[in-house]
């Protein structure tokens, strides 16, 4: 498996002439996956239990990488509400998320 993933980072890096590409391991996607859970919920816990770590200083190392990261965002949203079903779609494709949804409504929001 791992020669299959070296061989495909390898293909891909050539192909789309990028040898930033290279480098790139699985535990680079492990550490991607924990940093942006934790931005998106801001539950350390979660976190844990999702990585499966024992301790959690092991998993507060997200914490500041998300931190670093993340850092010059704002926490300013837009927020639209979708009466139709295509209106939702329309939300969805945009790049909005759904907060709740009530009186058949549904509402949406998206970082500025």
């Amino acid at each position: 498996m791992r020669i299959s993933l070296c061989n495909t980072r390898k293909k891909l890096a050539r192909k789309l002439d990028n040898p930033r590409l290279s480098p790139i391991h699985f535990h680079s996607i492990r550490h991607w996956k924990a940093t942006t859970l934790y931005h998106q919920t801001k539950d350390i816990l979660h976190v844990k239990a999702f990585m499966g770590h024992r301790i959690i200083e092991s998993t507060l190392v997200y914490v500041q990488i998300e931190s670093a990261l993340y850092q010059n965002l704002s926490d300013d949203w837009t927020y639209k509400v979708a009466e139709t079903t295509e209106q939702v779609k329309e939300l969805i494709g945009a790049g909005f998320e759904v907060v709740m949804q009530k009186d058949n409504l549904a509402y949406f929001r998206k970082r500025k």
